[in-house]
């Protein structure tokens, strides 16, 4: 009897990872990638001497990474190799001085030195609050990622009274928990923002969210020598050692089905591949929408899976070098709690938004030519709606009020200094990924919504197709990202064992 044949929609991080874990087992496992490269979002872009990572910039959680390669029974190390990023990150404000963060704790403490106020107090609420979030990362990190629990039930099954004794922060959101363990403004502002790793509100996002912090102070954070995109590339040679077969420029226009069961894919050239399972990375969705042509019956059960934030992307290339900027900073809003509602509430395009951006060649310097600088900057914004009313030029105008914050904070010349750029919006997110409305996070954090679940990677209609990627638990993040499809793999093999 020869072994199960997965198909396996999109060579993403969540695709791969499943393509790995399932080849290892001995699965037959093909990758249709509409794309040129595999990566999906992990994505790379050569410009005038510049090299931009499109995609995602931090690399955290190596753990997960390594899991992966020794299911392969393989190293990382001999496919990706990693440098520390110190400091972790720059904050800055129009108002105040810079805050850098560290996991050095003599370092830490000079930079709350910069605040106001009593400077043991401050200390004393950082280990407290991270001692808190550690205890939640320990917990979640426990069931929902080691076991890849996928929905409310399971949840609840596996911690039973850590639920019910409180030991899970989830009665309060993100904010509320943060606001009770510090009292200084800036460090509530920035601990806030660590909701940046899954494009929420942490006015929505239940507390047990504050596990964020623990995985780059207790984990490190990273950068992929050579550049984000190298990532791609070793997973790209494990594959082919593998003998996992990828179809780039595979653009899949349909699943095939018959009754409860998925038969096989058809491409947009009209080939048709069978298959005993399908996975799918494209987002869940999109899938029952586009691939399988749902009936908004079925489709509408899914809204509680709303797609997290889009973005707008800039690139750019200064002739000059910026050295107020560290590898990794974040610009906050005056009104952090405005941006949140404008942009997750109001669904619009905030007037002062928080801005991440990053300035690779603090730590690789090939990446812009000698005496220039590379900066990708990326507010978070709505994902798109219909009726919106926002336009092209919204979103340029946003661009020019994020430069405009930017040298209102020290970075004076910017504008001026732009010899190439380059802009991505939600439209271009979602035709070049075929993300949910432009996510670049998958599905949305908000206890209200979804109880901070994201679509489970079983599906409810189909008994032979599963799904993995950022819309998928555990959620957005190229180590989340990287787990699901790990996960994925694990509850394809229990039910489609090779016998």
């Amino acid at each position: 009897m020869k072994n199960p044949s997965v198909s396996i929609i999109g060579a993403g991080l969540g695709g791969l990872s499943a393509a790995i874990s399932l080849r290892a087992k001995g699965y037959e496992v093909q990758i249709f990638e509409k794309n040129e490269r595999i990566g999906g979002k992990l994505n790379i872009m050569e410009m005038d001497g510049f090299t931009f990572d499109l995609g995602p910039s931090i690399f955290t959680l190596p753990q997960f990474f390594e899991a992966l390669f020794k299911r392969a029974g393989k190293k990382m190390d001999n496919y990706v190799q990693l440098d520390p990023v110190i400091p972790h990150w720059r904050n800055l404000f129009e108002n105040h001085d810079s805050i850098d963060l560290y996991e050095e704790s003599d370092l830490m403490r000079k930079e709350l030195d910069k605040l106001a106020g009593d400077k043991e107090k401050h200390w004393q609420e950082l280990q407290s609050f991270l001692e808190y979030g550690r205890k939640q990362y320990d917990i979640v990190n426990s069931g929902y990622f080691s076991e890849g629990l996928d929905n409310l039930w399971e949840f609840i099954s596996h911690y039973k009274f850590k639920l019910l004794g409180g030991e899970i922060d989830y009665r309060n959101s993100m904010a509320e928990s943060i606001e009770e363990r510090f009292t200084d403004p800036k460090m509530r502002q920035i601990f806030e923002y660590f909701i940046k790793y899954v494009g929420s509100s942490a006015l929505d996002a239940p507390g047990y969210m504050n596990l964020m912090p623990m995985i780059q102070f207790d984990y490190g954070l990273w950068y992929v020598r050579g550049g984000m995109y190298q990532l791609a590339e070793g997973l790209g040679k494990l594959i082919d050692e593998m003998g996992i077969t990828v179809h780039l420029n595979a653009d899949v226009s349909a699943i095939e089905k018959r009754g409860k069961q998925v038969t096989g894919i058809k491409l947009a050239d009209g080939t048709v591949h069978a298959s005993d399972i399908i996975i799918s990375n494209m987002e869940v969705i999109p899938c029952y929408e586009k691939l399988l042509n749902e009936p908004p019956k079925f489709t509408k059960k899914l809204e509680k899976f709303a797609p997290a934030c889009s973005g707008i992307v800039l690139h750019l290339g200064t002739n000059k070098v910026f050295p107020q900027l560290a590898h990794h900073n974040f610009f906050y809003s005056e009104d952090q709690h405005k941006h949140f509602d404008t942009v997750f509430k109001k669904n619009q395009l905030p007037d002062d938004p928080t801005i991440y951006v990053v300035a690779p060649t603090r730590t690789d310097p090939t990446k812009a030519p000698e005496g220039c600088d590379n900066i990708k900057i990326l507010p978070h914004i709505p994902p798109l709606e219909e009726g919106s009313g926002i336009t092209h030029d919204d979103y340029v105008a946003l661009k020019d009020r994020c430069i405009d914050k930017m040298e209102r904070c020290g970075l004076t010349g910017l504008r001026e200094s732009i010899i190439t750029e380059d802009l991505l919006t939600p439209v271009d997110i979602e035709r070049m990924y075929r993300s949910n409305k432009g996510s670049i996070y998958g599905v949305v954090t908000d206890w209200k919504m979804n109880y901070g679940f994201k679509a489970p990677k079983t599906s409810s209609k189909y008994k032979n197709l599963y799904f993995t990627g950022g819309s998928t638990n555990p959620g957005g993040g190229m180590p989340m990202v990287i787990l699901s499809g790990q996960n994925c793999a694990d509850r394809v093999m229990k039910r489609h064992p090779i016998r």
